[in-house]
């Protein structure tokens, strides 16, 4: 290990104190501090929103030794300390207290520890309180919200009225800020999603929402800059070209993009390519929602910026929720017709959920959808095609047969899709699917493969069509050969009902 990574830790003064390896975001902080008061962002878990937070904690506490050689280092008034409220909703216990509870508790707990006495007994009350005599004896208050919409993403789905309840309980809380104003110094909420903040900070107007702004698009992850500044030697070692594969691709704005931090850090400390972050979460929540919405593409997604954070906890909508949570991400922006192009961030996430996804739609462990993904990909290289046909069968054989009955179309639909997405994944080859162009295109070393597919019709009409349109031609000066592969799938027999492939000379 070249340097000391701090994955998973969290704690600023730690990581300082202990030699850990720190991405400088004091610039980003500074400005934060230097031009507002009240700021909202939202990032996916494990991106270095509690750090952050942390970071901003030590400042205001002026722990000048933590800050030495960083950026806001000379640009601080170290004489002055502000008093803090830090609160972070995923360790107060509130699904063991009840949220009401557990408010109450962590208020009293940060007043005994300030010297303070409360009288109140509401939540809001005791908010209030704690503000205004902390502002009274040490200053202005800075209130730090850490993972502020986990009592509602605990709840979502089965348990919709709790989520509710807790989305109530929490709006009149933060209600207590806007009139607070007169005592406080900062107001810095994080949060995974913002499916909640509109109804939840309904009476904070002034709340700033930086999710999407272009000067603190890089204030949590690595950028590009940043990897290249803080990990010289790393990339004496590894290819760049392959870590920004795996682990880059997240933006908020279309022109920045960074490295998952999480991912990024548990690479260079074990030097392997692999899932780092999708497996401390896998999504079940987002899987039965797009199985529900039989949706199973999610490549150029076109989205509105309205409906982009538009959420309504009694009508959650798929690709909003997918975006807030780090399984897609911000690949271009219209300017004039305000439409967000979202994808995949990266081959980490791509492969990943491609994988979840067809494990759910297959009714199968995890791990089923790849080992046939890899025989595809073994019998492509080699030539063998006829053989094709039957491991096509045996993936749909597998398929519960009241899915048939039920989920016909879609459901062979959505398996072609994921299959060849996945092969293409692993291959690392061009795969298309839809909208007039080619079903799919793989690229290997010996051989390129156009593939098209039929739904009760024929394998000679999906053959003639790849010749007619000439789907392979772009390929001739490749010096490979150039195959052809019509299959027709069967709704009645549920199997291959014909494969016909031909090498086309051009």
């Amino acid at each position: 290990m070249i340097q000391k990574y701090p994955v998973g830790i969290q704690d600023f003064g730690e990581i300082r104190n202990n030699g850990y390896l720190y991405v400088d975001k004091t610039p980003f902080i500074y400005k934060l501090v230097d031009e507002g008061k009240y700021y909202f962002l939202s990032r996916p878990r494990r991106f270095g929103k509690s750090l952050f937070i942390s970071t901003l904690e030590c400042l205001f506490m002026a722990k000048k030794e933590l800050f030495k050689g960083l950026f806001i280092e000379d640009k601080w008034n170290w004489e002055q300390t502000n008093p803090i409220i830090r609160i972070s909703f995923s360790n107060i216990g509130h699904k063991e207290k009840g949220l009401t509870k557990a408010i109450s508790d962590e208020l009293d707990n940060i007043a005994n520890k300030s010297g303070i006495q409360l009288t109140e007994e509401v939540i809001s009350g005791k908010f209030k309180e704690l503000i205004e005599k902390l502002a009274i004896s040490k200053g202005k208050v800075v209130v730090l919200i850490d993972e502020y919409d986990k009592p509602i993403i605990d709840f979502l789905g089965d348990q919709t009225e709790k989520a509710l309840e807790n989305r109530d309980i929490m709006k009149v809380f933060y209600s207590v800020l806007k009139d607070a104003d007169p005592h406080l110094k900062l107001v810095f909420i994080t949060g995974v999603s913002k499916f909640s903040r509109v109804s939840i900070f309904s009476d904070l107007n002034n709340l700033t929402d930086i999710t999407l702004s272009h000067h603190f698009s890089a204030s949590c992850g690595i950028s590009q800059t940043e990897l290249e500044t803080n990990f010289v030697e790393e990339l004496t070692i590894y290819s760049k070209e392959e870590i920004k594969k795996w682990y880059n691709g997240y933006s908020w704005d279309s022109s920045i993009s960074v490295y998952n931090p999480f991912s990024l850090m548990h690479f260079f400390r074990e030097g392997r390519y692999q899932n780092y972050w999708f497996e401390t979460g896998t999504p079940t929540f987002l899987i039965k929602l797009a199985e529900k919405t039989h949706l199973y593409n999610f490549e150029e997604i076109e989205i509105g910026a309205n409906a982009l954070s538009a959420y309504d906890i009694e009508r959650l909508e798929l690709i909003p929720l997918m975006f807030q949570t780090g399984y897609l991400t911000v690949k271009s922006y219209n300017e004039k017709s305000r439409f967000y192009t979202l994808d995949y961030p990266n081959l980490e996430v791509k492969s990943s959920y491609i994988e979840v996804l067809m494990a759910a739609y297959n009714q199968s462990d995890l791990g089923y959808g790849v080992v046939y993904v890899d025989k595809i990909r073994q019998l492509l290289e080699k030539g063998e095609i006829d053989r094709l046909e039957g491991i096509l069968n045996t993936i749909f054989k597998s398929l519960p047969y009241e899915l048939w009955q039920r989920e016909n179309e879609h459901f062979y639909h959505a398996i072609i899709h994921l299959t060849f997405t996945l092969l293409g994944v692993y291959i690392q080859s061009e795969v298309q699917t839809s909208d007039g162009r080619m079903d799919a295109l793989i690229r290997l070393q010996d051989y390129v493969y156009c593939i098209e597919f039929k739904l009760d019709e024929s394998a000679e009409k999906a053959l003639q069509q790849i010749k007619d349109k000439g789907y392979l031609q772009p390929f001739s000066q490749e010096h490979k050969k150039l195959i052809a592969i019509g299959i027709n799938f069967s709704t009645e027999t549920k199997k291959v009902a014909g494969l016909e492939w031909e090498e086309i000379h051009l």
